[in-house]
Order: structure tokens, then sequence, then C-alpha cells
């Protein structure tokens, strides 16, 4: 957890310090969006893009981002005229949970330093595959 915690801190300062064009600087997920780095990929519509978590903090952690980030680096950004990406994403985020862990799964948003966001284009963490424990965090 204290690496995330940290990974966050750094990516809220390298998002605070880029131009205040909204856009954030580039992240891991343009890469993938492009290309030029793999992922195993379990979704995908000409919307979203859903993909396996490299770093998986349970049996399974899928990944759900919209392919275009038109400002959505968080979801505190998220403006009213998005609506229909962010329901997109969450109805995307329920088919793959139901479809990969049919007893139960959570879906986690991060929003900020605070929220131990560590990429700032905003996406959906799909878990489960065991029992999941409550309170998070």
């Amino acid at each position: 957890m204290a690496d995330e915690v940290a990974a966050a801190k750094t990516a809220a300062e390298e998002y605070n310090s880029s131009e205040n064009d909204g856009a954030g600087p580039a992240t891991v997920f343009d890469n993938i969006l492009s290309g030029k780095w793999p992922s195993n990929k379990v979704h995908e519509d000409d919307l979203s893009l859903a993909f396996r978590d490299i770093n998986p903090q349970a049996p399974v952690h899928i990944v759900v981002i919209p392919k275009n980030r038109d400002g959505l680096t968080k979801l505190s950004n998220a403006r009213e005229d998005q609506k229909d990406i962010l329901g997109h994403l969450m109805y995307v985020a329920q088919s793959v949970g139901k479809k990969e862990c049919p007893e139960g799964f959570r879906i986690v948003v991060n929003d900020g330093e605070h929220g131990a966001q560590s990429v700032y284009h905003l996406h959906l963490h799909v878990m489960g595959g065991r029992q999941l424990g409550w309170p998070p965090g």
C-alpha cells in the first residue's frame, strides 16, 4: 500500500505541474491505447478498453478506461456532457465483473492524491475472485 500511496503522490505532482489545459501529462494508458505497450484485453469497443491490471490487488483485477480521455483525468473533473461515457464505463465494468467474478466484485475509482490515484486518466478497477474485506483502505 505504501508504494501505491507514493506513486499517487508522484503522479499528483506531475499532474499539478503539467500545463493547465486539463489534459495532464501522457500516461501509461496512452501507450496501451496506441499499441506501443501490450495489454491483456478482456473487452474493447468504440468507447472503452478493459484489460487485466499488471499489478493485481485481487485474483481478478481489471482496469476499464475510456479510449478518449477528453479531460477525464479524474472523476472529479467530469463534465455534464460526459455522463454518457461515465455510464458506459460503469456498464462495461459490471459486464466484465459479472463474467469474471460471478460470486461478486467491487468497482473502485481512485480520485486525486488522497484517493491514491496514480494514473491521471480516469479508470475503473473491477476486482474480485475472492471474498473482499470491508472497510477498504
